[in-house]
Order: C-alpha cells, then structure tokens, then sequence
C-alpha cells in the first residue's frame, strides 16, 4: 500500500477537465485557481487518490507525478526532451542499473532523471553554470539523495574532451554531437553506446557522416511519432492534433577498430 502525502513531496491535483497541477505540499499551505483555494492539510496525511475540493467547491483529485507528470511541469530554463523521446532513449542506449553513463548537455535535467530512474550512475557535462544548477534542482526535487547520490554535474565543454574511460553509455542533447565521436572512441569501452538527440535531419546527416569514418558502426536514426485517440462511447477516432516531429534519435555502438 502506497504510504499516505508527507510535508515536502510533490502532488498532482486533477481537475474535472484533467488540468494538472504540480503542487509542493506544506503544512497551512493553500493551492489556489479561480475556483477557490484547497489547503495542504487536506492532502497531507491522505492517502493517494484523494479527492478534495476547493473553496468554490471544484473537485480535485491528488495523486503523486509520475516522471513523466513531473518532466512537464518542472521548472525549467532549457527546452526539455519530451516524454516520447525519453523512453525510445532509454532503449536505444540499453541503460541499465549500475550502467556508467555520460550525458552532456543536461539542460533542465528531464533526460537525467530518466536516466537515474533506470538505475545508471550518471556524469553530466553542461557549458552552462545556471542549466547544471536547475538540472540538479529538479533530481533532487523528484528523486531526493538517492537519485542525487548517483548524479554528478561538470560544469565543462565536451567538444574539448571527456574525461572519463570505460564508460558503458554516452548521450548527447548538443548542436554539434559529432564533435563529440572521436572523444567517445577513448571514453567508451568496446560495445558501449552512443545516443544523440537532435532536432534537424541536416545535423543527423552530419553526425553519420562523422560516425561512418570512426569505430563506431551498427547506426541507426528515427524519429518518434505519437498519436493519440478519442475514445468516448461509441465516438472512437484519432484525436484532431498529435505529437509529431520533436527530434531525431540516433544510436551506434563501439565494435572495434
């Protein structure tokens, strides 16, 4: 059985037209919408499912984010790689716990955190000292000293090299990922995996280019398409709007010389 809202943690409240809110519970804390305000201690000590309402007498129901809820929702200073791409990626670089992975460009932290979920110990390298400070803001926000314990933020370039060797996975949300292949040939262990993510074709083409003259072979690229449906009643169609293009995923391996 789930363990009942605790002072600190994170809630989704739902509303009659599935609206969500990421709401940090606080003993005599309020959450407030044009309906009126719920207070906390409504929530707090509930178990998961509650239903409360506001003051204007809107009903919300408060359950916990799931990781894609809070990758939505968090704060934020870089654009996020979307829940459509995260799980592809997780597959693509076959993460797993314990896996020793590079990722650089952490931005927000989305990617991260989903990385750290599948249990990988994770080294990011992140230009920006803002960027690597909101990333480890938002693990520690979702996943607390645990996930952090296994988390570690450079605040470096990775076109200028990578530090660490025998690592099992690199991921790379960059401009210019193939700046990055030659110093994954001497970071990766043989077998090892590198992932990209990037938003044009023209970036992709470049990136297998630079990974078709290197040790790196078994490439693919792809992109992730979602579509959603309308179900209600005897009305069933594909919804009018849908999460088409966001960007490429490419994947290679490290097979030798």
């Amino acid at each position: 059985m789930a363990p009942p809202f605790t002072a600190g943690e994170r809630a989704l409240f739902l509303d009659s037209k599935q609206r969500r809110y990421l709401v940090t519970l606080a003993p005599e804390g309020e959450f407030h919408t044009h309906a009126g305000f719920v207070r906390h201690d409504e929530v707090l000590g509930q178990p998961e499912g509650v239903t409360v309402r506001s003051t204007g007498g809107a009903r919300y129901l408060a359950v916990r984010p799931t990781l894609s809820d809070f990758i939505l929702k968090m704060p934020r200073g870089a654009q996020v790689i979307y829940p459509k791409d995260l799980g592809p990626i997780l597959l693509l670089a076959d993460v797993f716990p314990g896996a020793r992975i590079l990722e650089a460009g952490v931005g927000s932290g989305a990617l991260s955190m989903t990385l750290l979920r599948a249990g990988a110990i994770v080294t990011g390298y992140e230009l920006r000292a803002d960027f690597a400070s909101r990333a480890q803001e938002n693990v520690g926000a979702f996943g607390g000293p645990e996930m952090l314990s296994r988390y570690a933020v450079q605040e470096r370039d990775v076109y200028e090299g990578i530090d660490e060797t025998e690592l099992d996975r690199i991921v790379l949300d960059l401009p210019e990922p193939w700046r990055v292949v030659k110093h994954a040939e001497q970071a990766l262990h043989p077998g090892g995996i590198l992932v990209a993510y990037l938003p044009t074709i023209l970036q992709v083409a470049q990136l297998r280019e630079a990974l078709a003259d290197s040790r790196f072979g078994m490439e693919e690229s792809l992109e992730v398409l979602q579509r959603t449906w309308h179900v209600e009643g005897q009305s069933v169609r594909p919804d009018h709007r849908m999460v088409a293009h966001t960007g490429f995923l490419t994947a290679a391996r490290l097979v030798g010389d």
